[in-house]
């Protein structure tokens, strides 16, 4: 990409921070019901409760007095949490627009901002001249001082001349920046008369006016200005009622034909999302790092270094809200995905499923902050609970590196792959993948104390290794069968036993995990999302693979029971047909024989059967009771039973 096309991608990204950013401020103050702690309504309630038990007891109607402050506090509360509603689906239409409508808006905030911010200056220079006034009995005038060179009172009152040419020169750059940016029409008389629309206020400061006059000049000046930005509203309402309408429609025609999802997808690639959420983290990351300096937190004497505690502050607050977790997010997505192109690089490979290493850590981290409720919980617990997430981040990646390099091995093995360079770098990760969780474990072991969280941890690192060495022990078997001459019959079993041991492992440490889940919702920390995620877990990690476990246990068995019936091959007829199996296409030290006299072997046709009854080679039924029933099934009936079956 050109330099051009990145400082104009930089540029579509840095237009769509700000409104995360009012967001970010709206989640801050809780929707508005942040308020609702520093309120004491526990009187109230009392009071409510004593008048209902006198009335009671009396056997006598007394009704409760009508409460004005308890009912402004609830409507208050109401317009708050609307407002803030409000706030947050316009910053997310500010988000979603397109770029050119985006930079329509930001030069109108801009045009509206510049008014505001010459109103305030203008009220401030006034303020400061009518208290100079006021201070000298009304003595005190800037044009004559200045006409006849009074230089005892110009030094004495410097101060008030230093803030009034300060103040012209801000008026002078704010009508030039205004004249250029504003959406009003542009008529050249307009043009001229807002510069001295902006300056009105500057130079009738010179003239000798009384004070409350002078309070009113600063509204003089943003008449014109206020006006324009009011007509260019009210002109262009119906333009934005026809954009939104007109979004509306192409988003629903979008969804009628691609479906939600392709819409979702298009627009997270047309806003660049991800970027956008990490340029909003590192922006707010280097707010608090100012605010940690200018609070004087880095000279505070404790026992921690003032860098770990900076570290420490820029973590706590750096997810304290929904949209800050989802920029901390994205940072940890982008680490991620480098460190994914870090074991494709290690593993010599350019798998398209290599590259998922940023999303899946995306959604583990998001789903864990979710789940242990990251933004309610305070500052010092907050810090934990983030450094637990990451262990448990950690171990998921580690998983997810094996579920790379598990079809990297059984391929380098299978495909009697030369190269000792890829073996080598493929059993390097293999080795890593069983020292860093021993590592994990033995030093959280030795710092952390016994808790829910350390056993889950625990669980997914000896999972992992159990896993390795599962995938190591297969390999070992398909390099040990590459060297052999001849076919080896038992390879099948000895890889089924060995899965299904590792499948027996981890469908265990489904059960567990699922308990120890249970154990922390009931008694720890209990959550819808954490209830939902468990839910998920019990289904896919628990029910769908005992479920699929048993069929394909079943499968193997009647393979087998079915392989058992067929007769086996002596060695007359082996050497009679001199011939390969029709499956494997190797040579047949044993094989079995078909009802339609076809040889094959046993393990081959076991594997057959898994998929179908069929001959390979004719497509006749291999089972003799599926014959036989076959034959019953087609066998012509009887006279009577015709006529009944008429």
């Amino acid at each position: 990409m050109s330099l051009r096309g990145r400082v104009l991608g930089l540029v579509e990204v840095i237009l769509r921070v700000p409104p995360l950013f009012v967001i970010d401020e709206i989640l801050k103050i809780g929707l508005g019901f942040t308020e609702l702690s520093e309120h004491d309504l526990s009187n109230f309630g009392e009071e409510e409760y004593e008048k209902v038990t006198a009335t009671h007891n009396n056997v006598t109607t007394t009704s409760i007095p009508y409460d004005p402050v308890v009912y402004r506090f609830i409507i208050i509360s109401f317009m708050r949490l609307l407002l803030c509603a409000l706030g947050c689906i316009t910053a997310i239409c500010l988000f979603v627009l397109s770029t050119k409508h985006l930079m329509v808006v930001y030069m109108y905030l801009m045009s509206a901002g510049l008014v505001f911010l010459s109103y305030w200056s203008n009220v401030s220079t006034v303020k400061l001249l009518v208290s100079s006034i006021e201070h000298t009995n009304g003595s005190f005038g800037i044009a004559h001082n200045i006409f006849f060179l009074n230089i005892p009172q110009i030094v004495e009152h410097k101060l008030c001349f230093i803030h009034i040419l300060q103040n012209y020169i801000l008026q002078t750059l704010l009508s030039l920046i205004f004249v250029n940016i504003h959406l009003g029409p542009r008529y050249s008389i307009l043009q001229k008369l807002l510069p001295v629309s902006f300056l009105a206020t500057s130079f009738l400061l010179l003239v000798p006016l009384p004070p409350y006059l002078l309070r009113h000049l600063p509204i003089l000046g943003t008449i014109l200005p206020l006006a324009l930005i009011k007509f260019v509203l009210f002109s262009s309402f119906l333009q934005i009622v026809h954009s939104v309408y007109s979004g509306y429609t192409q988003a629903r025609n979008f969804v009628s034909n691609f479906g939600m999802s392709a819409l979702v997808e298009s627009e997270w690639l047309r806003l660049n999302v991800p970027e956008v959420l990490r340029t909003f983290w590192m922006l707010r990351l280097l707010e608090h790092t100012g605010i940690f300096f200018f609070s004087g937190y880095w000279d505070i004497e404790e026992q921690h270094s003032p860098y770990f505690r900076l570290l420490k502050y820029l973590m706590v607050t750096g997810c304290d809200t929904l949209t800050a977790v989802l920029g901390i997010t994205s940072i940890v997505s982008y680490i991620c995905n480098y460190i994914g192109k870090f074991f494709q690089w290690i593993l010599l490979t350019d798998d398209e499923y290599d590259k998922n290493f940023g999303t899946v850590s995306a959604i583990v981290f998001y789903i864990l902050a979710l789940q242990t409720g990251l933004t309610g919980l305070e500052p010092e617990v907050r810090f934990v609970r983030l450094c637990k997430n990451f262990c448990l981040l950690f171990t998921a990646l580690l998983h997810f590196t094996h579920n790379v390099v598990n079809p990297l091995l059984m391929s380098l093995s299978a495909s009697h792959n030369p190269s000792l360079r890829r073996h080598l770098h493929a059993l390097l990760v293999c080795c890593v993948l069983v020292i860093l969780p021993v590592l994990l474990m033995y030093f959280l072991w030795c710092t952390q104390e016994t808790s829910t969280w350390l056993l889950a941890v625990t669980a997914f690192s000896i999972e992992v290794i159990v896993k390795v060495f599962v995938s190591l022990a297969i390999y070992s078997l398909f390099l040990l069968d590459a060297r052999r001459e001849t076919f080896w019959e038992k390879l099948d079993d000895y890889i089924y036993y060995i899965r299904a041991f590792g499948n027996t492992v981890e469908f265990c440490f489904g059960i567990f995990l699922f308990f120890n889940g249970a154990w922390i919702l009931i008694f720890e920390s209990g959550s819808a999302i954490r209830a939902v995620m468990m839910c998920i877990h019990a289904y896919f990690n628990i029910w769908c693979d005992a479920k699929a476990g048993w069929s394909v246990f079943m499968k193997r068995r009647t393979a087998v029971n079915k392989i058992e019936s067929l007769p086996e091959a002596d060695r007359e007829q082996l050497r009679e047909l001199d011939d390969v199996c029709a499956i494997c296409y190797q040579e047949m030290q044993s094989a079995k024989i078909t009802k339609c006299n076809h040889f094959f072997h046993g393990v081959c046709l076991r594997k057959w059967l898994y998929v179908q009854d069929r001959c390979p080679l004719c497509h006749e039924i291999l089972h003799g009771i599926d014959t036989d029933e076959r034959r019953d099934n087609t066998q012509p009936l009887p006279p009577a039973e015709e006529n009944n079956h008429d």
